[in-house]
């Protein structure tokens, strides 16, 4: 018997899942288990791996037809951001059906994903179908946070399930984003993941004199931080291109009909229109304040002044970035690392690519392909590290007019149903063909 997909995300999404970060978070136990009983129900044999009380990981392996062909990882993650229910129409965690929308904290991240994963390995087991190669399920513990509990330990302690797997795909990719052309036709643009920026979280620390608030200070910890702060938030981060980026903007370009001059990307993305969201945040490394920390009294001059400041790094650019974050805080500015990752990229012209987009192409033959690189952080950085090709691809029809990307950990998160199942048989496609 086959399983219902829009049915098993609205389990899922009832399973509350908060993580808070820091260590403080539930119920992914609870969902791990409820996966871990779809897929034995499919004839699969599970395993779940606690990295700590509660903190647990579902992992299976599934046989394919040919066992000499390299294994696909399709990780998912279980948590999800926290949800303040006064601020939403219907309770984030109860997984309300209406108007053809499923609701609820996770619809659009990650518990769609893996909704549709399970529902799309239950179906090629309840069918007696085989996918092609072998397949590494992995659905896994705080990603919200820092993958401590997940992604990053099981690498760390559990690589063997993954060594061979030469490719993954998980979040971030695959949906439909309409667009208009340059003679205003439609075009429909599915995004794959095929690069991530690394992260660069910084700590800076401003010291000073200490002092009456009343008296002239010039060694102010606040004023030097402040203006540090203002010269990163408002420096000119100079144009990097990336292959993936590169690639996105020739393929979207001639898709929608529109010059692309790679010397001069800001009238290209001008050019674009409702495409340029895709690529204005990763042609550069950026530096963002965002934590701001001094002073305990208003007549008072703090000795000590912090910020923390969210770096987001483009591949083979960190030490420019570093050079250029000590050049902009000056002389009385320190900084150190909260924390750190690599850049991610995945090769754009491969079989996998092409796998990938001939699945979507079998649901949507007029979808138009395109690579993107993701300006925030997915557990693909942890799987990276074992030499896998991670790729976003977490396939979704979306209707038009249909805000995906302001959806994710947003007020109101909901998937249209249509969807749902649309994003399954993809994946059947997917599995059954690569």
């Amino acid at each position: 018997m086959t399983v219902d997909v829009v049915e098993l995300c609205a389990q899922l999404i009832r399973f509350d899942t908060t993580n808070h970060g820091g260590g403080d978070a539930r119920g992914e136990r609870e969902a791990a288990e409820f996966c871990a009983t779809i897929l034995a129900d499919a004839g699969h044999e599970p395993t779940i791996l606690e990295s700590a009380p509660r903190r647990a990981n579902v992992v299976t392996r599934i046989p394919g037809d040919d066992p000499t062909l390299a294994p696909l990882l399709v990780q998912g993650h279980l948590d999800v951001v926290p949800a303040d229910a006064t601020e939403w129409t219907v309770p984030p965690f109860s997984g309300t059906l209406t108007d053809d929308y499923l609701w609820g904290r996770g619809a659009v991240d990650m518990k769609d994903f893996c909704a549709t994963v399970l529902a799309a390995v239950h179906t090629l087991a309840t069918t007696g179908r085989r996918p092609r190669r072998d397949i590494v399920l992995a659905f896994v513990a705080d990603e919200e946070d820092r993958g401590e509990y997940g992604a990053e330990w099981l690498v760390t302690h559990h690589p063997h399930l993954f060594a061979d797997c030469a490719a993954a795909i998980s979040e971030s990719g695959g949906y439909t984003y309409h667009v208009r052309a340059a003679d205003g036709r439609p075009v429909r643009l599915y995004p794959i993941g095929t690069a991530e920026r690394g992260t660069a979280h910084l700590k800076l620390t401003a010291r000073g004199r200490a002092g009456h608030g009343s008296r002239r200070n010039d060694a102010n910890a606040v004023t030097r931080l402040i203006t540090a702060l203002h010269a990163l938030a408002t420096h000119d981060w100079p144009v990097v291109l990336t292959p993936t980026v590169e690639a996105f903007l020739e393929r979207t370009g001639q898709a929608l009909g529109v010059t692309v001059d790679l010397h001069d990307i800001d009238t290209t993305l001008d050019r674009l229109g409702d495409a340029a969201p895709l690529a204005e945040s990763v042609v550069r490394n950026s530096v963002t304040p965002t934590v701001l920390s001094a002073g305990y009294k208003v007549n008072v001059i703090p000795g000590l002044a912090e910020a923390h400041v969210d770096g987001r790094v483009l591949p083979g650019t960190e030490a420019a970035l570093l050079s250029q974050v000590d050049e902009l805080i000056g002389p009385h500015v320190e900084y150190e690392f909260l924390s750190r990752s690599k850049p991610v990229q995945a090769p754009v012209d491969s079989p996998w690519f092409d796998a990938l987009s001939n699945a979507l192409r079998s649901q949507d033959p007029d979808a138009v392909v395109v690579p993107y690189c993701l300006g925030g952080g997915t557990d693909a950085k942890a799987f990276s590290e074992l030499g896998i090709d991670c790729y976003g691809f977490a396939p979704l029809w979306l209707p038009e007019g249909f805000n995906y990307r302001a959806m994710a950990h947003g007020i109101d998160e909901r998937v249209p149903v249509e969807g749902l199942r649309f994003g399954t048989r993809v994946l059947e496609h997917l599995l059954l063909h690569a």
